[in-house]
């Protein structure tokens, strides 16, 4: 892994992998084309990757002149058109909602409005008519006490005694204003109770705002006609609103000779042509469409002609422009891939590098701040990526009827923002857990990676596809004898209370009536005196007898240990040889459980003194690295068990408290059968803060002890159920999801019963004629609490390729279970 500053990658690296979608440049050979192995390393103790440093490898003589590395030939581009990752730079990215793939986003269309029941065309036409009723009433007199009202308001020297005639001006402006109030509030009551503001806007929604503008003030220009139509020439009478106001000046100036002055009337006129347009510009949206233009409309400064990504307007602002020239012209020759870019960007958003950085583009170009290994991208891709904003598509939400407006159709990503939460996926095998969830977010944590922003670790099976071994820093096959790299056994531990923790996890986290607590404790009694006499924990064939030594071994070892010099330690092995052989000694359980890895298969594993390098999974916390660890099949079911609880158990144990969390850290588990236990799942948990997730495939929850599935589906923020769930799997989801409040409409159709003789003729009539009884409906509609996901829907309900997926991101954020189509 250490060589001249980089890591050692898991295969060479030749020109001879696919063209990435995105196009640009591989990383190119090393000096004579291969990637030299590093010293032999000591097998007795772990290695741990130090800081690397990158350094400029020049190009082989043959090769074109180029910044830093060479790239490998790219397809043949139309004349004139730019290079595709120039258009994936500056694709647009809005805002969209969480879990939805921003890559040239294009938020669906709004929904149709529904049509408006024949009920609410009925309530809104019948008060128009009782109202023209009541007001063809009121301009005959013939309305009921009427004028007593007037007359009760108003002074009596203005009436006629006998009649309601007015006996001077005073009461002809008091009638005229009396009509003129009666008339407004007759029409408000009549748009109240018609809800006539509602259906307006139902119907003024179907248009933008320009149209919805248009339309009102057309409909403000008729009614003007109605109040002003003198002003447009018209002969017909004006509506009681002006009129009146008139009058009701002239009332409280004490004369009409003071409307002769313009200076009153002008604004009267005013007010009331205000007062009829305001209900208009309120419905039409006059103002916010008012302000839009004048923003649109008003002097902007003059924007920067650098403002393109592939323009790197961010180096520019900086005073970069010689290091901005460079990487435009690496785009433009297309010798730069989206990894390249993504690199970049990250590497410039932290001030304190970026003198470093720019002095390397210059220096390096499209290869400047690479990873440590030399590669700049994979040698091939499956899924789609979009590394600007580190998010892979895994598919896209269905049209469903549980799915909001906002996400129906658009694409399913993740991020690590989303696996920062840690992610669980259930599902039987074939539902496609590795080959459409599992594969994509390794792929896009390896390129990532690459990027410098985030560290992956993917577990599973040799068999499983999960890329090729070149996609990788450090490939570790377990029980294969051609593995290149060992797995250290104490993740590069020092302290022997801390491997005795994760130790003691992996080997009995499982086990009812085991506590761990206990084993951890004995086998910290042992690998602690054990490194303290030879310098070094001991490999699995040793701990093995440890575990299983009489009293008069471990005295040999007692012996080794200097008395002065460690008086702990010695003590700690006195309190184990007094425990061998009670009844509450869990040393044989610990050498039983042990057994499955002292197998010939391992013999030269776990520190074994085969020649491969061990590697630690403590080098992951430190450095952005790519690992993958195969584990055994066949007969070695239950080894492969013990490694998924060991190797979780180390995860949570190097990311915890780490120094320094610039990168995010994912453990991936293509089967995690047996790898979740209470202590993990306590520990699962903290993840999140530690800037690390875990991402967990599983058959059916059946692989994990009954007592723990609350909690972990309560400890995961993102639960992913896979088509052909069981029913008793399912049961356990619906409840994590919880349930929601739905509006449910109940129609009942009730027999009507008459009484009068007519009314039963003509009821037999109808039936005689219809084949059926007069009823009336009645509609219940109540809001009730449902599941989100019944057992039964997810079981039966969720078609094949699909699943049901809920998200939460580290900030809090959460979107419900929602029905995702895998294969879209």
């Amino acid at each position: 892994m250490e060589n001249d500053g980089r890591y050692e990658s898991g295969g060479s690296r030749g020109e001879g992998g696919g063209v990435p979608p995105i196009g640009g440049p591989q990383g190119g050979p090393a000096r004579d084309g291969r990637i030299p192995a590093g010293p032999p390393a000591d097998t007795t103790a772990p290695m741990d990757i130090p800081p690397a440093r990158v350094r400029p490898v020049p190009p082989p003589p043959s090769a074109p002149p180029a910044y830093g590395r060479t790239a490998p030939p790219r397809p043949p581009q139309p004349p004139g058109a730019p290079p595709a990752v120039v258009e994936w730079l500056d694709a647009p990215r809005p805002e969209a909602g969480l879990g939805i793939w921003r890559f040239r986003h294009v938020p669906p269309p709004a929904a149709a409005p529904v049509r408006l029941a024949p009920v609410t065309v009925i309530g809104m036409l019948v008060p128009l008519a009782v109202g023209l009723l009541i007001w063809s009433a009121f301009r005959r007199g013939t309305l009921p006490y009427m004028w007593a009202v007037l007359k009760t308001l108003t002074p009596g020297d203005w009436w006629y005694s006998l009649g309601t005639t007015p006996r001077d001006w005073h009461g002809q402006a008091a009638h005229e204003v009396f009509a003129g109030a009666f008339f407004v509030g007759l029409v408000c009551a009549v748009a109240a109770v018609g809800s006539w503001g509602r259906i307006v806007r139902f119907y003024l929604d179907r248009f933008r705002p320009p149209g919805r503008a248009a339309l009102t003030g057309a409909g403000a220009l008729i009614a003007l006609m109605f109040v002003w139509p003198e002003a447009f020439g018209l002969g017909w009478d004006p509506l009681p609103i002006a009129t009146p106001a008139l009058s009701l000046v002239a009332l409280v100036a004490g004369s009409y000779t003071a409307l002769g002055s313009p200076f009153l009337v002008y604004p009267v006129y005013a007010l009331v042509t205000a007062l009829v347009l305001r209900p208009f510009a309120r419905v039409g949206g006059w103002l916010p469409l008012l302000r839009a233009r004048r923003a649109t409309t008003a002097p902007v400064p003059a924007a920067a002609p650098e403002t393109a990504r592939s323009r790197w307007p961010e180096l520019r602002e900086a005073g970069a422009h010689q290091a901005a020239e460079v990487l435009t012209a690496e785009l433009a020759a297309g010798r730069m891939s989206d990894a390249d870019c993504a690199r970049i960007h990250r590497a410039w958003r932290d001030p304190a590098r970026r003198a470093t950085v720019a002095d390397l583009i210059l220096k390096e170009g499209a290869a400047a701040d690479a990873h440590p290994s030399g590669a700049r991208d994979l040698p091939g891709r499956r899924a789609t990526h979009d590394l600007l904003l580190g998010q892979v598509r895994v598919g896209r939400y269905a049209p469903a009827e549980r799915t909001p407006d906002a996400y129906h159709g658009a694409g399913l990503a993740l991020d690590p923002g989303l696996l920062g939460t840690s992610l669980l996926a259930v599902g039987p095998s074939g539902a496609g857990k590795t080959r459409h969830l599992v594969a994509p977010v390794v792929e896009t944590l390896a390129l990532q990676a690459l990027t410098g922003s985030c560290a992956v670790v993917a577990v599973g099976p040799a068999g499983s596809p999960l890329g090729p071994d070149a996609s990788y820093d450090v490939v570790v096959r377990l029980g294969d004898p051609s593995s290149r790299y060992d797995l250290d056994l104490y993740a590069g531990a020092t302290d022997p209370d801390e491997a005795a923790d994760f130790l003691a996890e992996g080997l009995v986290g499982d086990m009812e009536g085991v506590e761990t607590r206990r084993a951890a404790t004995v086998l910290a009694q042992l690998i602690g005196p054990y490194r303290v006499a030879y310098g070094r924990f001991p490999t699995v064939p040793v701990l093995r007898e440890l575990l299983e030594a009489r009293p008069e071994t471990l005295q040999a070892l007692l012996g080794l240990l200097p008395e002065d010099g460690a008086p702990a330690m010695r003590r700690e092995l006195d309190s184990r040889i007094r425990q061998v052989g009670t009844a509450t000694d869990v040393g044989p359980v610990l050498a039983d459980r042990l057994a499955a890895l002292d197998r010939p298969v391992f013999a030269d594993f776990f520190g074994g003194g085969r020649d491969a390098r061990p590697f630690s999974l403590r080098a992951v916390a430190q450095h952005p690295m790519r690992v993958r660890i195969a584990l055994p099949e066949g007969g070695h079911e239950e080894a492969a068990r013990l490694l998924n609880r060991l190797l979780l158990a180390q995860f949570q144990s190097v990311t915890r408290d780490r120094p320094g969390r610039s990168h995010f850290v994912c453990l991936v588990l293509d089967e995690a059968a047996g790898a979740l236990t209470a202590g993990t799942l306590r520990s699962l948990q903290r993840l999140r803060p530690q800037n690390a997730g875990a991402v967990l495939a599983l058959r059916t929850l059946a692989e994990v002890p009954e007592a723990l599935h609350g909690p972990l589906l309560a400890v995961v923020g993102c639960r992913m159920a896979f088509a052909g769930l069981p029913t008793w799997d399912g049961r356990a989801f619906a409840e994590a999801w919880g349930t929601e409040r739905v509006e449910t409409k109940e129609v009942a159709h009730h027999t009507v019963f008459a009484d009068q003789p007519m009314t039963r003729a003509l009821h037999a009539l109808r039936k005689l004629v219809t084949g059926k009884a007069v009823t009336t409906e009645a509609v219940t509609v109540r809001e009730v609490e449902r599941q989100r996901w019944s057992a039964s829907d997810l079981a039966h309900a969720v078609p094949p390729g699909h699943a049901v997926l809920s998200l939460t991101h580290v900030r809090g954020e959460h979107v419900p279970p929602l029905l995702v189509e895998l294969n879209g």
